[in-house]
């Protein structure tokens, strides 16, 4: 059987979900985990309020292999992912002398003064391990399987190239398209029957209109490249006995 590696993501942030900021990591985070084989499953978006995010790390780090947070870690009153997660593990969130030296040190380099605000960033759930952050010094971290990072999308990046490789990967997730001359009114149901036949693919349908024409992109997903040459096939016998059928 393939190895399958499952991960969520938890976007945390007031700011999101009003639409002040416009989120950039999703994507990210989804193109690395494809790269890699593993299958982000959901995403969240949750508010600024502790309980809404102990309950989300506590839902989805119990379903899936990984949990990836973005946003919450910073210096202001608002940043309470560090505290949230800590709930979350039943662990107290208190100050990580090595991430409160980092700090001091980097603050100390560009003559800024280390106040209590910024010392916030160096808190975290006790028993966690770091994630470098080569771009602001102020890490991120790791407890369980929950991975802490930042909202900035050049930090967040910057930590998600430092988490990669030490993730458990499974086996990738291949693909094949066929255009299809029809809509999606007329394919639905054969496309369903193939699907049902082949529960170990997922076929997606991507309705497309361009110069006053409606078409269909079909795109099969497998594991297994002998199965997804087969399900490909199956999927162009179907197109083109509805074309004959005209």
């Amino acid at each position: 059987m393939p190895d399958i590696v499952t991960a969520a993501m938890i976007v945390i942030g007031d700011e999101i979900l009003s639409g002040r900021t416009k989120d950039k990591n999703i994507g990210h985070l989804a193109d690395m985990m494809t790269a890699i084989g593993i299958d982000l499953k959901e995403v969240r978006v949750v508010p600024d309020e502790e309980d809404e995010i102990v309950a989300a790390v506590n839902a989805l780090r119990a379903r899936y292999t990984y949990v990836f947070t973005t946003g919450g870690i910073g210096p202001t009153h608002d940043d309470i992912t560090a505290d949230s997660v800590a709930k979350a593990f039943g662990v107290p969130c208190e100050y990580d002398a090595k991430a409160l030296a980092l700090l001091a040190d980097s603050y100390e380099k560009r003559g800024i003064e280390f106040n209590d605000a910024r010392k916030r960033m160096a808190r975290m759930p006790r028993g966690a391990e770091h994630i470098d952050n080569p771009v602001s010094v102020a890490p991120g971290f790791r407890i369980g399987n929950v991975h802490v990072m930042a909202g900035v999308p050049s930090i967040f990046q910057a930590m998600l190239d430092n988490v990669v490789p030490t993730l458990k990967t499974g086996t990738k997730l291949l693909s094949a398209t066929v255009q299809c001359p029809y809509g999606e009114g007329r394919i639905g149901g054969p496309l369903a029957e193939i699907q049902k036949a082949h529960p170990d693919t997922i076929i997606g349908s991507y309705p497309k209109y361009a110069d006053g024409t409606f078409w269909t992109e079909l795109v099969v997903r497998a594991r297994s490249p002998e199965v997804l040459e087969a399900v490909r096939a199956e999927i162009e016998a179907m197109v083109a006995g509805l074309t004959k059928e005209g």
